[in-house]
């Protein structure tokens, strides 16, 4: 299977051959993924959700810890079922639900926030195999690397993103670790009018739970408030003025390794999509948190 942001050639044809089908089957393809081709399949017996995409090394991905990671949370009840996993391919149940959206997640903040808090807890008790860490610090270094020798247009902007990186990173200091997700997205949760699921584990590994957190906020739309409230329920205790700030300081570090996720997209994927446009609207974004931040280590 090529890498995923390089379409399968006959995607149809890979899920024709699956050993999993009764009788005819049903292909739909499903909207939403940038780093995987998603299709609704239904054969005589049930409806599934067919993932395919290969190995993205440039990004961190691989499918052996995707699917690990998958089987995981599904033995934990946070994700479906896993039916069916070989590289390239994953299988899972299909959940009849609603996706949320951001005002859905903000609607939802509590039941979100304790799916992640039990996501951070539990997974890690079922996992199985090699499991991949996720050191956005790291990450962002890395990413910077692929952009000098891509010859990014943004290269008159690395040694400023570098040097906030820094601050950043010793701004949050010392962490602890759970098993993250990494990728909160509103489109990551499901709605089945009873429970809340957690999808889509491509970027999923060893981290502190401030990126998750950041990131449910950023991804989301959240106030200070609504980050008030998320920190105090995850931790169970009231907010310092330390943690406040080394939170935002990992908020700040998933706003930007977001926009530079997009600019390493640029140069490397194929998909049809607006990089550029995401570049420029995660940039605008980090910056208003950076000030944000600025102005929190100043008081």
């Amino acid at each position: 299977m090529p890498e995923s942001h390089h379409p399968p050639s006959d995607p149809y044809g890979i899920i024709r051959d699956l050993p999993l089908w009764t009788g005819e089957i049903e292909i739909t393809p499903l909207s939403g993924g940038i780093t995987n081709h998603n299709f609704l399949v239904s054969d005589s017996r049930r409806r599934v959700v067919v993932r395919l995409g290969g190995d993205i090394p440039v990004h961190q991905i691989m499918r052996f810890n995707e699917h690990a990671a998958s089987k995981a949370a599904a033995a934990a009840g946070i994700s479906p079922a896993v039916i069916h996993a070989v590289p390239g391919v994953l299988v899972i149940d299909y959940i009849e639900s609603t996706t949320l959206d951001s005002p859905g997640v903000r609607r939802n903040r509590d039941r979100c926030v304790a799916l992640v808090k039990r996501a951070h807890r539990e997974i890690q008790e079922r996992l199985r195999g090699p499991i991949l860490s996720f050191n956005v610090f790291h990450i962002l270094r890395d990413y910077r690397h692929t952009l000098v020798a891509g010859k990014s247009r943004m290269l008159a902007q690395l040694p400023g993103i570098a040097e906030r990186a820094q601050t950043l990173e010793r701004l949050v200091g010392p962490i602890d670790l759970v098993f993250g997700h990494n990728d909160l997205l509103p489109g990551n949760f499901l709605d089945d009018g009873s429970r809340l699921w957690l999808v889509d584990w491509d970027y999923a590994g060893f981290n502190t739970p401030l990126f998750d957190l950041g990131g449910l906020s950023s991804n989301n739309g959240f106030d200070d408030a609504d980050d008030l409230l998320m920190l105090e329920d995850y931790f169970e205790a009231p907010l310092t003025e330390a943690l406040f700030i080394r939170y935002h300081a990992m908020r700040c570090a998933s706003l930007l390794r977001e926009a530079v996720w997009s600019m390493v997209s640029e140069l490397h994927s194929t998909l049809n999509f607006d990089y550029v446009a995401y570049t420029a609207e995660n940039m605008a974004r980090f910056e208003r948190a950076w000030t944000r931040l600025q102005e929190l280590t100043r008081s």
